[in-house]
């Protein structure tokens, strides 16, 4: 398995703690991380950390853990992408996500109404760019040139390159699917290996359907790693989840949730939601369950995790992502450097 690492998410520049993640990537290249992402949910954008880091690492692979596609017309997310591949040495990977409601529509003003067919839109577009071809495209939610209007389809004055991976974060059925279709690879989330089949399986449809295989998609999924006694986790990590299950999106649209549902947590997905849209913030909390938090991560002594390695691995994921614990930077690279070490072992 290769091992990736995140920086950014929503809480990010809140500290204006950025050197402090340039430093934990650059440590986390020598241990032989493979990936970084960057997210941008409302706090930085996914893009000028990447940059940054193109110029303080030399091989670690520089991926958008996602660049959302209602920020950004599709021509401006391909301009980009082709700008990161040259500024990195074509070390980036262009991750895609549709975001949510609460994102889409109260922050970027824009509506979250068909994220699919956006996001096959924005793919189809950004492929157009990567080959060199003129952005000529008529679609129900993008039509380039603009009908009506004084433009013409134009060619990107960068040169294509078609070598830059897409990788897509998705979670209904149908959205996962497609991602078996076109992805490079799958950036995964509300996932555990024991019902992996509540994600994969779609994915392998996909794939089937394209002519392809599960095995040509880099399956990326993990959680929050740390070893020792599970209890001082236990509280944030059920935070998180109760976050994800009754904020991440609306009331009536959050993938998150639904995901949960299919992988075996269905009354518990609905429990927490219900709990915290109510305002019973703390009671959704208390009622994620200890076993919902050991699968979704990976937590206790060296010989729990190298079975929580090997479930992740038996399941199909190809890259582990990694959330070291530690309170400070030395101890998170302590943490992460052990986690690589038991899959270095794995791996013989």
């Amino acid at each position: 398995m290769q091992v990736s690492i995140g920086i950014g998410g929503a809480a990010s520049g809140r500290e204006r703690d950025f050197t402090k993640q340039v430093e934990f990537v650059v440590e986390a290249e020598k241990l032989g991380v493979d990936m970084v992402w960057t997210a941008e949910a409302w706090g930085q954008d996914a893009i000028a950390p990447l940059a940054f880091l193109a110029a303080r690492t030399e091989r670690i692979k520089l991926g958008t853990g996602i660049m959302q596609i209602s920020a950004r017309t599709p021509s401006m997310t391909a301009m980009t992408a082709l700008t990161m591949a040259a500024i990195s040495g074509d070390r980036f990977i262009l991750g895609l996500g549709a975001s949510g409601p609460q994102v889409v529509e109260g922050l970027q003003g824009r509506t979250f109404r068909a994220p699919l067919g956006r996001m096959r839109e924005t793919v189809d577009i950004v492929k157009l760019a990567f080959a060199g071809e003129k952005l000529a495209y008529e679609g129900v939610h993008h039509q380039l040139p603009l009908p009506g209007g004084e433009g013409k389809a134009l060619r990107l004055s960068q040169p294509g390159n078609e070598r830059i991976p897409i990788y897509l974060a998705t979670l209904g059925p149908k959205a996962l699917e497609y991602t078996g279709q076109v992805a490079s690879g799958w950036l995964g989330t509300s996932f555990t290996p024991e019902q992996a089949h509540a994600h994969l399986d779609y994915i392998k449809k996909g794939a089937a359907n394209a002519g392809r295989s599960i095995s040509d998609i880099d399956i990326q999924a993990g959680g929050f790693v740390a070893f020792g006694t599970v209890e001082p986790h236990m509280q944030d990590l059920k935070q998180s989840l109760a976050f994800s299950l009754g904020a991440m999106g609306s009331a009536k649209t959050n993938f998150y949730n639904d995901a949960y549902k299919r992988g075996g947590y269905d009354s518990i997905a609905r429990e927490v939601q219900a709990l915290w849209v109510s305002g019973k913030r703390q009671e959704a909390v208390e009622k994620v369950p200890d076993e919902m938090v050991l699968q979704t991560n990976l937590l206790g002594d060296e010989a729990a995790i190298k079975q929580r390695l090997l479930a992740y691995r038996n399941a199909g994921v190809t890259t582990l992502r990694l959330t070291p614990a530690g309170e400070n930077l030395s101890k998170r690279l302590d943490t992460l450097g052990r986690a690589i070490e038991l899959i270095k072992k794995l791996d013989y």
